[in-house]
């Protein structure tokens, strides 16, 4: 059965598998029996009327009965007649040739055991390879003379795209193969590029191979490439980003090919490419979990909130994975809820459970603990839009506050053993309300974890690719629309790590039981005007040519450059060379007091007293806005009753 889900060359009658198979087995016999025929000619060289010639002309028809059974019956057992015209290769020619073979030593043996006088050996040896041959031609020709019409009718309506592998291995061989078979795409290649020396000016698949990495840019602007597509499995960044490198200012658009060998030999490499996205350009090494972690993990029943967000539906997935059995998704996102439970449905039937319920509603926690009984808790609900919270600061303590409070007190009373709390960098020297509000969740889990047997932990890190409301997807909507791409600053710079990796690192951490504010090591921090360029040339553009780049200046609550520790923080140790422990000040003695004011008061709607009860919890919490100095000043001004 075709699995492939990209549409394939048609062939018609040849779809219909018992005709199919009565029609290629009658002309496979009829092959046989002219090759038989144009061998005796070929040997007597068209004589008819000698003695010897009539001898063997006689026994023509004797010759063509056993053959034609032997070729029947060679031909059924070597299942000739299931024949995939579509997705043949070289083990089924090599199939054919060997059917071929035995069939003419059936032929010889019976008549040599039935006292039959047999043809002359060369004759046998024509007959052999004209049969070999029309029936290997029967077999391939539908497929190769469909490719080359597609491939003509292509270039002749211009909408092909010039193109060039990068990579001339198995997986770059298959990719061309299945791309010829494949009518859902513009892909004319041209050849390869591969930086194994001994493959240079070799053909594979009939494509030349014309060098290596050296020579790629020159190649492009030689062949007038419009698309590369690097077919180097489980590819290293490296390699993605000396390809983008290579090609910077010219119009060439980059996709790629990022999983094994085995795994797109079963799905069809055509459709496993996608375009280039910077998680390719990051050069991190995957999480890996040990035999031991993953049975610590065998008899868990995990709660996590935010599960429909980014971070948290991640967080479900790896558990899942590592052999969770029982898993609560919490949410107030039922659309989120509804796809994640609908995806793990069928990858990890009846593990998942899921709950919309809000994390401000401190009854309703309770009672999902109380009934679900969970061992770990993971907290990654959370309003992150930094401008947006800026604006709404009460609604920002009301969830980000309130809500963690609550998820922690539930846990704390419900008999939880791990609770881990998702943090941000924009927690460290905060100057948005949304980092401030992280940096109190940390206070409030550092609190918890020193007064109870509950092990807490707050796991700081920075921004994920790909998540919702980060920068990548509006840059590449942006990119889609002809631009401009949108930069606050040209300094700008962010730590950066992918979804999977972070959230590995998450669970190490929180399971690790290393300390109570743990940060995830994010290497070194990446120039968003760099991300936008990189992106703009994967898609095939010039910077400020092809898409122009607008700086709007930065917005409410941002910063330019992000920090992981603070300066009264220290980096007690590393575990792993990922994870880093730090240690800081305690949490105030009166947190709850201030935390439950600061509550009151986002109740209120008082955004005045909002910023001034962050700032008492948070020192280092400088708002850049009007609203702080209203709430210095109303304290020396008499207000009207």
């Amino acid at each position: 059965m075709n699995t492939s889900p990209h549409r394939q060359i048609g062939l018609g009658f040849l779809e219909i598998p018992l005709l199919r198979s009565v029609i290629v087995l009658s002309l496979d016999v009829m092959m046989a029996v002219v090759s038989l025929v144009l061998a005796l000619v070929l040997r007597f060289e068209g004589r008819f009327d000698g003695p010897i010639e009539r001898q063997y002309w006689d026994l023509l028809p004797t010759y063509a009965m056993v053959l034609v059974g032997v070729r029947l019956a060679s031909n059924l057992s070597f299942r000739l007649h299931k024949w995939s015209f579509r997705l043949s290769g070289l083990h089924d020619g090599v199939r054919v040739v060997a059917a071929a073979a035995a069939g003419t030593g059936a032929f010889v043996v019976i008549l040599f055991m039935a006292h039959v006088l047999i043809p002359p050996r060369s004759v046998v040896v024509l007959e052999l390879l004209a049969t070999a041959a029309a029936m290997t031609a029967l077999r391939f020709a539908p497929r190769l003379g469909l490719t080359y019409l597609t491939q003509f009718n292509r270039v002749r309506r211009g909408d092909s795209r010039r193109t060039l592998i990068v990579g001339a291995g198995a997986a770059g061989e298959m990719l061309l193969r299945d791309l010829r078979r494949s009518l859902d795409h513009r892909y004319r290649v041209l050849g390869f590029i591969d930086d194994d020396q001994a493959m240079w000016s070799s053909l594979v698949g009939g494509r030349p191979v014309f060098g290596g990495m050296m020579s790629l840019r020159r190649k492009v602007e030689e062949l007038r490439v419009d698309t590369l597509l690097v077919a180097i499995p489980r590819s290293s960044a490296r390699i993605v980003r000396e390809v983008v490198e290579k090609c910077a200012g010219l119009t060439v658009q980059v996709k790629v090919l990022p999983v094994s060998y085995i795994y797109f030999q079963e799905r069809g490499a055509a459709s496993m490419l996608h375009d280039l996205s910077p998680q390719d350009l990051l050069s991190r090494e995957p999480v890996r979990f040990t035999a031991q972690e993953r049975s610590t993990l065998a008899d868990r029943r995990v709660l996590v909130t935010g599960a429909a967000g980014s971070i948290g539906s991640e967080i479900c997935r790896q558990l899942l994975d590592l052999g969770v059995p029982s898993i609560l998704g919490v949410d107030i996102n039922e659309n989120g809820l509804y796809l994640l439970e609908h995806q793990m449905r069928k990858l990890h039937p009846g593990k998942l459970a899921i709950d919309v319920a809000d994390i401000r509603d401190q009854s309703r926690l309770n009672l999902l603990m109380k009934q679900f009984k969970p061992h770990d808790v993971f907290h990654a609900a959370a309003h992150k839009h930094v401008p947006l919270m800026e604006s709404a600061p009460n609604e920002a303590i009301k969830n980000n506050v309130g809500g963690t409070s609550h998820v922690l007190q539930a846990a704390e009373r419900n008999g939880v053993e791990n609770f881990i709390f998702i943090s941000s960098d924009k927690a460290v020297a905060p100057t948005s309300v949304m980092g401030a509000t992280k940096r109190v969740g940390e206070l409030m889990t550092r609190a918890v974890a020193q007064r109870s047997s509950m092990n807490a932990c707050a796991v700081r890190f920075g921004n994920v690719l790909g998540s919702e409301g980060s920068v990548v997807p509006l840059f590449r909507q942006q990119i889609n629309a002809g631009g401009p791409v949108t930069i606050t600053d040209p300094e700008m710079r962010r730590y950066f790590m992918t979804i999977p990796e972070a959230v590995g690192l998450v669970l190490k951490a929180g399971y690790g039981r290393f300390g109570e504010l743990c940060m995830l090591n994010m290497g070194e921090p990446v120039r968003i005007l760099d991300l936008a360029k990189q992106m703009i040339l994967m898609a095939g553009c010039v910077p400020d040519v092809d898409i122009q780049i607008v700086y709007t200046g930065l917005r409410p609550g941002e910063k330019l450059n992000e920090e992981l520790v603070m300066e009264n923080e220290e980096v007690t140790s590393r575990v792993e060379g990922k994870i880093q422990v730090i240690a800081g000040p305690a949490p105030p003695a009166d947190i709850w007091q201030i935390v439950g004011d600061l509550q009151t008061a986002a109740a209120a709607e008082d955004q005045v007293a909002v910023l001034r009860l962050l700032g008492r919890l948070v020192p280092t919490y400088r708002h850049p806005g009007t609203l702080l100095a209203s709430a210095a000043t109303s304290e020396l001004v008499p207000q009207d009753n």
